[in-house]
């Protein structure tokens, strides 16, 4: 693994403001040496000009949240973070590289979920570079090995979970929002470390069924819904009879047989589990 090594170049101002005058003073040799035909000042002053010409290569610029890695016949020497113009070995070969926020949504995948339903997923990256020789070194191209990583971890989330769940307790797509973007953060983290990235979030901005299927499983996710409400009212109603029924012997205002017991759980079982108002009917004789 090759990490960053924070490098401080020389200052580029102080240097320039050398190099100037020093270039100035070269041209005047050679323009005398020239001028007083003279072979060997000739060749000094003219090495003279290219030396100096050759040290100007030298000369970079830094700009904010931007890094320049150098290197030195093909060996990692530093990056400098430093902003501003900057001068190094002349020598040395320079690559910029972007350390401001990054953030991309990838596109419509189109994957199966835990349930084996087809569900188009997409998502929303942010992320920025926080080790330039790692983004430089250790992987082809950093930008578009996290958009692939990113598209991979989507895609094995999204055949973790179910779409949707009508148990609270069970995680879906659809349902957890929070906690699947806190898993899909730390997946795509996970992916793209070895490019010196940092994830800084990820969350899903698309969710929703395949076309194909979509009108079946609202239907379906319809029918899932009333099923759930209907247990959850016929609990209810149990526990309300159970109550009214209890309250009843321990207070002793009334006395019922089994049979008479039976009748009442029926009643209060239809007045509380039907999807219509019940209509009372009045018993004007004996409860026998």
């Amino acid at each position: 693994m090759i990490r960053e090594i924070e490098l401080r170049p020389a200052a580029g101002i102080p240097v320039l403001l050398g190099l100037v005058p020093a270039g100035l003073v070269a041209i005047g040799l050679l323009v005398g040496a020239i001028l007083g035909q003279r072979p060997a000042p000739i060749v000094a002053a003219a090495l003279l000009v290219v030396a100096l010409a050759f040290l100007l290569g030298g000369f970079f610029m830094v700009n904010p949240n931007e890094a320049t890695v150098l290197q030195l016949f093909g060996s990692y020497v530093g990056s400098a973070r430093q902003p501003g113009l900057r001068w190094a070995n002349p020598f040395y070969t320079k690559k910029k590289v972007s350390l401001r926020v990054v953030s991309f949504e990838s596109g419509k995948l189109k994957v199966n979920d835990l349930d084996g339903n087809p569900v188009e997923i997409a998502a929303i990256v942010v992320w920025k570079v926080v080790d330039s020789a790692e983004a430089v070194f250790q992987v082809d191209d950093y930008r578009e090995y996290v958009r692939v990583q990113s598209e991979a971890a989507l895609r094995n989330l999204a055949t973790r979970y179910p779409y949707d769940a009508h148990d609270e307790e069970k995680l879906s797509l659809r349902g957890s929002t929070g906690i699947i973007a806190e898993h899909l953060e730390k997946e795509v983290q996970d992916r793209v470390k070895a490019a010196g990235v940092k994830v800084l979030e990820a969350r899903i901005s698309h969710l929703a069924y395949a076309p194909e299927i979509a009108q079946a499983m609202l239907q379906r996710q319809q029918a899932a819904a009333i099923i759930a409400a209907r247990t959850r009212i016929v609990e209810g109603a149990v526990s309300m009879v159970e109550m009214a029924l209890d309250r009843l012997q321990k207070s002793g205002t009334v006395r019922l047989d089994e049979e008479r017991k039976a009748a009442m759980v029926s009643n209060l079982l239809v007045v509380l589990c039907g999807d219509r108002s019940a209509h009372p009917v009045i018993n004007t004789g004996t409860l026998y």
